[in-house]
């Protein structure tokens, strides 16, 4: 349990010192009109108090990534909770920031917009395209849970077939009306039953200690099968939403649409990535007591969803109240993640094409294309679309890092700060593409019939890596010259 408070003070930490070193590099400005004040529609530029933004950034970028996937990314052993811990602070956390606080500096223009300007419109035209498929992707995969869960809970004549529609149409509902109109009302509510539910279990961890060992106990990878899931890249993609996520990225420029002062960016993108980390942590450490060990924990899964150890874990530890908590959590939480992605597809696809969305109409014309492509995705498996969006998700938080590298670079501010977290998470998620049953290893597996060396997958995450800082590293030259030379 000692290393659990050292982890847990180590987050607090990172938000209280390392936001503000953070926020001073990159310029943080109070005085700065912000885009809420110059470009208000009434629509998605809507002023909220920055309490209840904090509440919807949190609830956006959370979803179930905090839970499921800390459960999931634990059963590689003590290294999920340094992960945890050094990726929320070091990546995550600034991850959201930039991108919020490069979002804020252009008008609170979505993701493509903000990485286009700094890495090319080559660049902005690939993440066009792949940034609204990653929402669609998003969108269906968080309506096939809720909707299970919701039918097994209901009479048999509300299936799963009649609470997807209900989910859906709900999608549409929250994509197209003012963001203070549902987004913002329900938003604040869900997300504090989330946050309470973390604080619950948080409070049983300490009760229940003693079946929780210490991180330096047990320092070994605690999967099966090792090789095929080695801890480096498959552990840094399990645990995405606890530490960092493309997909957060897409979620900053909603939330920037509406802050009214720029002071408030730090605890809003900081403060909600590290507050995801810290439920990250929580549950991650719960999932190991609750079942008495890394080892007991991998037999208690089997094959079943973490659906059922956080239904069971909350009603064993919160009782009745704890139990309904567990409930909205696993149902609201995907949707409130589903509903964002597919407004968020809107913006992305209106600010490309340049189409006001004042107006209803409007809003109609940019929408029905998404949704009817969304309808069209959710027609395939679950898990292939849950195993794409894995590393789609981190492939977006590569372009990210590396835009607000070059962003702060132009500004001559430090840009080691998005360059060290950018350098690893392309080795990462190159390795995991290479390496991974759901990248070119099943091809090669299956067509081939061939399968690709760990080292090799390894090798070539880090030279793609080093490539990449080295067209970087020129970048930088360049506009050195430039500046000398005028």
């Amino acid at each position: 349990m000692i290393s659990f408070v050292i982890s847990l003070c180590l987050l607090i930490g990172g938000y209280v010192i390392y936001s503000r070193v953070i926020a001073k590099i990159a310029g943080e400005d109070s005085s700065r009109i912000t885009p809420v004040h110059t470009h208000a529609d009434g629509v998605d530029y809507v002023v909220l108090p920055s309490w209840k933004i904090f509440l919807i950034q949190f609830l956006n970028i959370a979803g179930l990534g905090p839970i499921f996937g800390a459960i999931m990314g634990v059963m590689f052993g003590p290294a999920a909770f340094l992960w945890i811990v050094f990726g929320t602070v070091f990546a995550g956390a600034v991850h959201d920031y930039l991108s919020g606080l490069m979002s804020l500096r252009q008008n609170g223009a979505s993701l493509p917009e903000i990485v286009g300007l700094q890495l090319g419109d080559k660049i902005k035209n690939v993440m066009r395209g792949f940034s609204v498929m990653l929402m669609l992707l998003v969108g269906a995969v968080f309506v096939y849970n809720p909707a299970d869960l919701l039918a097994r809970l209901t009479p048999d004549s509300f299936n799963a077939t009649f609470w997807i529609i209900v989910i859906f149409a709900y999608y549409i509902c929250a994509t197209l009306l003012p963001v203070d109109k549902l987004i913002g009302k329900l938003y604040p509510i869900f997300g504090f039953a989330l946050l309470f539910m973390a604080v619950g279990i948080c409070v049983m961890l300490f009760i229940n200690h003693n079946m929780m060992p210490e991180m330096w106990e047990e320092f070994y990878n605690h999967k099966t099968d090792t090789y095929s899931n080695p801890i480096f890249p498959m552990m840094f993609v399990s645990i995405a939403c606890g530490a960092i996520s493309g997909f957060h990225a897409t979620q900053s420029p909603m939330m920037a649409r509406c802050l009214k002062n720029e002071s408030h960016a730090r605890p809003i993108f900081f403060g909600a990535m590290v507050a995801e980390g810290i439920v990250a942590l929580i549950w991650a450490a719960a999932a190991i007591a609750f079942t008495g060990g890394y080892d007991n924990l991998q037999e208690y899964m089997g094959g079943a969803s973490p659906a059922v150890l956080v239904d069971n874990l909350s009603k064993s530890w919160l009782g009745k109240f704890g139990g309904i908590l567990a409930i909205l959590g696993v149902v609201a939480a995907p949707i409130t993640t589903g509903d964002t992605a597919l407004r968020s597809a809107r913006l992305i696809t209106s600010d490309f094409m340049k189409v006001n969305q004042k107006t209803v109409l409007k809003r109609l014309a940019v929408s029905v294309p998404l949704f009817a492509l969304c309808f069209i995705v959710m027609m395939l498996p679950y898990d292939a679309l849950w195993r794409y969006f894995a590393w789609c998700n981190q492939v977006l938080a590569v372009f990210t890092l590396w835009a607000a590298s070059v962003w702060l670079a132009s500004q001559n501010k430090n840009y080691m700060i998005s360059l060290v977290p950018a350098l690893f998470m392309t080795a990462v998620t190159v390795s995991y593409i290479i390496f991974a049953p759901e990248g070119f290893q099943g091809i090669a597996n299956s067509v081939f019939e061939f399968e690709i060396p760990y080292v090799f997958a390894v090798g070539c995450g880090l030279a793609v890596s080093g490539l990449f800082y080295r067209l970087f590293k020129k970048y930088i030259s360049v506009r050195k010259e430039s500046i000398e030379f005028n």
